[in-house]
């Protein structure tokens, strides 16, 4: 692929994009900031200026991953009652992870990004802070409603992302939402109407 020019109004927004369809295509593995450069059309100085090394690539990435969840989580059944919207919310985490499986990978099994990094630190903090308050609008009462909450999306993202969800996996899409929307409901908090 021949280099050209790159003008673009914000090229580290750029090299984020390339670098999250990079990650998507080869997996952390084969992750490289030569092939991400490639993608992006710019030379391999271009995202070491931006980002330095690999690890300061990626720790960008996990941290626009991190927004980019919590703007989904946000976004989901905003306008439903508390314990719906918390539903909602699980379930965008759940296709969240479905629709950029390496990205999740990123967040929650690798440890190539700097997680002392303060904006990655703070885009996950906001991040979960986004379940505590939802959690507690719904009526929840903590860190154990927070993690049976937030433990079922994860574990129903992780398992749907490895193909071992079983036949859920395999259903109409319709169905399986509704299918995980029955196995979240399970974990609301107990003290608000769940009908």
């Amino acid at each position: 692929m021949a280099k050209t020019s790159y003008h673009h109004g914000n090229l580290g927004a750029a090299l984020l994009l390339a670098a999250g369809e990079e990650l998507e295509a080869v997996g952390v593995e084969g992750f490289s900031l030569r092939k991400v450069a490639a993608r992006a059309g710019v030379s391999h100085t271009a995202v070491q200026h931006h980002f330095g090394d690999m690890q300061g690539l990626l720790t960008a990435l996990a941290a626009q991953a991190y927004r980019d969840m919590e703007a989904a989580m946000l976004g989901a059944g905003s306008t439903l009652p508390p314990a719906d919207r918390l539903v909602e919310m699980a379930l965008a985490y759940v296709a969240f992870a479905e629709s950029r499986p390496a990205l999740f990978r990123l967040l929650f099994g690798s440890k190539r990004p700097d997680y002392d990094n303060a904006d990655l630190h703070a885009a996950s903090t906001a991040t979960y802070a986004t379940v505590q308050r939802l959690v507690g609008a719904a009526g929840g009462q903590g860190a154990v409603d927070e993690a049976a909450i937030w433990g079922t999306a994860h574990g129903l993202a992780e398992l749907s992302i490895t193909g071992k969800l079983g036949h859920v996996v395999g259903m109409d899409a319709a169905v399986k939402t509704q299918a995980l929307r029955h196995i979240l409901r399970r974990v609301v908090p107990q003290s608000v109407d769940k009908t």
